[in-house]
């Protein structure tokens, strides 16, 4: 497969359109274009063809039009446009968690691998993946989900605080736990 599909959606959400905060994606519903050989592996890395892809624009801008549908498959999106891509796990990576007072209140801030920025709480919520031994992951937008790094799981584990023997962390004024119950 040529890069023709990669280029065309680079260029449809190019520079000059580019909202990595909020692309209009519940606006956009193009019909299927097709499968791309796009690949998220477990670890959050991006290949195209095989060959990783090294460009972090890239990632980001293609990352900003990402939404799983209600058949549980993957799509990068524009207005004209919808290839399905495949994800081995979950699509983005949580590399860092930061403890933050917010209106007198503690708040746990993420960073996804993205460099976009998230606040744990009702909208972004925590959940264990069971398939990864209850390792930490949080709810995203548009359907997607982040699975905790090592380092940032261990960040949060520090955090933590027992409740009635349950360790858990508060955010926002909510507590999760992180163990399963």
């Amino acid at each position: 497969m040529s890069d023709q599909p990669l280029d065309s959606i680079e260029k449809q959400v190019g520079k000059s359109a580019r909202n990595f905060d909020a692309p209009p994606l519940h606006l956009w519903d193009p019909e299927l274009s097709g499968d791309i050989t796009i690949r998220i592996a477990a670890d959050g890395s991006w290949f195209h063809e095989g060959g990783q892809i090294q460009r972090e624009s890239l990632i980001r801008l293609f990352a900003s039009i990402l939404r799983r549908e209600e058949d549980q498959q993957y799509y990068l999106v524009t207005p004209t446009e919808k290839w399905r891509i495949e994800v081995e796990l979950h699509p983005l990576v949580v590399v860092d968690v930061e403890q933050q007072l917010k209106d007198a209140e503690s708040v746990l801030k993420l960073t996804l691998n993205t460099g976009k920025e998230l606040l744990l709480g009702q909208e972004h919520s925590l959940f264990l993946e069971s398939s990864l031994n209850n390792v930490a992951a949080v709810t995203l937008w548009h359907g997607l989900t982040a699975l905790f790094n090592r380092a940032a799981w261990y960040r949060l584990v520090e955090m933590a605080e027992e409740v009635e023997g349950i360790p858990c962390v508060f955010s926002a004024g909510h507590q999760f736990p992180l163990v399963d119950l």
